[in-house]
């Protein structure tokens, strides 16, 4: 696995003060991305939280999803969450060091009080010393919360005190960008009212001791409770790994709800899904992999995206176009930018690879964020991307019809067919997975010939002539 460092640097520890009018939590923030360009330590809000109680609980479950490996565990340094100002809301993120499981706690404006909310992102400092004392919040007295230094500390400190470097896993990025691609295909099938939602997940099993997973699992919506059922029916949504919801326990006596997001299930095999407890001018949502073993890195979703070369073009003028917010609504874009819906959604896709863009389940709808990664990297280490371009390259693809022929390195030939725009293969990773996660290199060496996606190519094979 290829991993890098990311290092944060913050002008001093993030913490709770008690005063006499209430207590004040100031969380401090590292270099981010604003509409005035990168600053060092912007700042998002200054103001007083509607519920206390419950944004200490949301914003220590999004911290707990990111220091866990909810697969093959082991000691590891975490990424501090990430927040954003959207205008109306902070959005406050967090991806598992296993890849599997990605957590927001979306801030509304109806758990705001006071004071306007930035644009912006960056990551935000959430230590063990303030973990323990926001976990000893005990009523719900009058909270002021700071996203960014004080007049103070901008004044008066000359650079950063606290620096954390932590090591970032190249799938770990890869799993942002494959999270928003696979919730966006999400429609809600299930809503639950607070007593059934606390005893359903109550009831879902803790994980071992050495942390191995006990499998998928799949509930059957009935009224508004949960049914389990031993295999994929219609209506049903597959809850992979169920101990990975561990998390949402810190919120559950705060809930009026509990919303369930996932795909229309075709066959038995196994499906991400989202879950969303409902709070108090607040939600908190665990987007789970369709395994515990699996992380979102592998799932393809992007590649069609990253192949064409017309998505690349596209995408650099839809992110003039998005102006950090909240809710980026497609038809808006398309006409604004005069590109077809589905040229736009590509480019969203595009733009999410390098962080640029979520997706929020609850209102169906891309948001602007900007995650501090480098843009390239995405692509640059996406195995199967890198091999079509290298297939594309060496003439190994011949076209002739809706079949093609792929030769691969090893001189073996393999066959590629178009049906309608859906591609299948004749290779192991086909018979293996049968289009569940994204291409195979040889599908998507064909896609790109078709669409001419890489520049400079001398030629390409059609019915053995050449074109």
């Amino acid at each position: 696995m290829t991993r890098s460092l990311q290092a944060v640097a913050y002008t001093r520890p993030s913490a709770l003060e008690s005063s006499p009018g209430g207590g004040r939590l100031g969380l401090e923030t590292s270099r981010g991305a604003t509409p005035r360009g990168v600053e060092e330590h912007p700042r998002f809000f200054a103001g007083f939280l509607t519920s206390p109680q419950v944004a200490s609980a949301g914003l220590l479950a999004v911290a707990d999803v990111a220091r866990a490996r909810y697969f093959q565990r082991q000691l590891a340094a975490s990424l501090d969450p990430v927040v954003t100002g959207n205008g109306d809301r902070l959005r406050f993120e967090s991806f598992s060091g296993c890849g599997g499981v990605y957590a927001r706690l979306d801030v509304l404006e109806a758990g705001l009080d006071g004071g306007e909310v930035g644009h912006g992102t960056t990551n935000v400092d959430v230590n063990n010393p303030l973990r323990e004392a926001l976990s000893r919040i005990g009523s719900d007295d009058p909270l002021h919360l700071r996203v960014g230094p004080d007049e103070m500390a901008v004044t008066t400190l000359d650079g950063p005190v606290v620096e954390k470097k932590v090591p970032l896993p190249d799938r770990w990025l890869r799993g942002f960008a494959e999270a928003q691609v696979i919730a966006a295909g999400f429609d809600l099938r299930a809503e639950l009212p607070a007593s059934e939602a606390v005893r359903f997940l109550r009831s879902l099993p803790r994980s071992s001791a050495r942390g191995a997973s006990r499998g998928a699992r799949w509930v059957v919506p009935a009224g508004h409770v949960l049914r389990p059922t031993t295999r994929s029916v219609p209506g049903a949504v597959c809850l992979p790994g169920p101990e990975r919801l561990i998390a949402l326990q810190r919120v559950l006596r705060y809930a009026s709800a509990l919303r369930v997001y996932g795909p229309a299930l075709a066959g038995g095999a196994a499906t991400a899904s989202a879950w969303e407890v409902v709070l108090p001018g607040m939600r908190l949502t665990l987007t789970l992999s369709p395994e515990a073993s699996r992380g979102f890195s592998g799932e393809g979703g992007v590649l069609d995206a990253l192949a064409a070369d017309e998505t690349a073009e596209d995408a650099e003028l839809i992110a003039v176009l998005l102006a950090w917010e909240p809710r980026i609504d497609v038809g808006d874009l398309s006409a604004s930018s005069g590109l077809p819906a589905e040229r736009v959604r590509a480019a969203l896709v595009r733009l999410g690879t390098s962080g640029r863009v979520g997706y929020d389940t609850a209102e169906a709808a891309y948001f602007h964020r900007e995650l501090p990664y480098d843009a390239g990297r995405v692509e640059r280490y996406n195995p199967r991307l890198r091999a079509a371009r290298d297939l594309v390259g060496a003439g190994a693809v011949v076209l002739d019809g809706v079949l093609a022929t792929v030769t691969a390195e090893d001189g073996h030939a393999h066959r590629v067919r178009d049906d309608a725009g859906v591609l299948s293969c004749s290779c192991l990773w086909w018979a293996r997975y049968r289009g569940g996660r994204g291409p195979c290199k040889h599908a998507l060496a064909v896609r790109m010939v078709r669409r001419g996606a890489v520049s400079g190519q001398a030629e390409v094979l059609v019915d053995g002539g050449v074109r």
